[in-house]
């Protein structure tokens, strides 16, 4: 099932995806991986202020390729997220509603999701190009240090993500290898 989702994305808007349903995300989203990730619990543990505020938001884990003339952005697939998952409860108890990345979660990930109404989107890798067509606009706000992978604030259109785990535990990784062997042992 197709759906639409104008940020913020608030708990009620999380509580309604379901693993497996296609969304297309449109507003404010920001970029992190794990390099930024490390920066930002590095500031929460010094209690000091993030350079973003999380709450009710997404973050893309990507790195884009440098823009085009003309373009908000380069190519903008998504990175592995594993590499995010040490860091991903803390900013899941701030409020943080949204990840998109690709690749399996951790148990403490999917759980800190499950208690704190979170969802975890799928981008389909090999379509970089074609993501980087739904960035209208994109500024780095954090970090340009780490170049590709400074902390960037998209406004994006029509963002086509699948929902891959959502807040409620269930996981379309699982789902799908559950299904695919039950179609084949028939």
């Amino acid at each position: 099932m197709e759906k639409k989702i104008t940020m913020p994305l608030t708990k009620e808007k999380v509580q309604d995806l379901k693993a497996g349903d296609m969304v297309l995300i449109s507003g404010v989203i920001y970029t992190a991986r794990d390099a930024a990730h490390k920066r930002l619990i590095e500031l929460l543990k010094a209690k000091k202020e993030l350079p973003l505020d999380v709450k009710d938001s997404i973050i893309y884990y990507v790195g884009p390729s440098p823009a085009k003339p003309g373009n908000a952005i380069g190519s903008a697939g998504p990175t592995t997220s594993y590499r995010m998952d040490p860091y991903a409860p803390s900013l899941l108890d701030l409020g943080l509603k949204g990840m998109i990345g690709k690749g399996l979660r951790s148990k403490e990930v999917i759980e800190s999701m499950k208690k704190n109404k979170a969802v975890y989107f799928a981008a389909i890798g090999g379509v970089a190009a074609y993501m980087s067509k739904c960035i209208k606009k994109s500024e780095i706000i954090a970090y340009e240090d780490l170049g590709s992978e400074a902390i960037r604030r998209l406004e994006v259109k029509d963002l086509p993500v699948i929902v891959c785990i959502d807040c409620y535990g269930n996981n379309l990784y699982e789902i799908g290898r559950k299904n695919y062997l039950e179609d084949n042992n028939k």
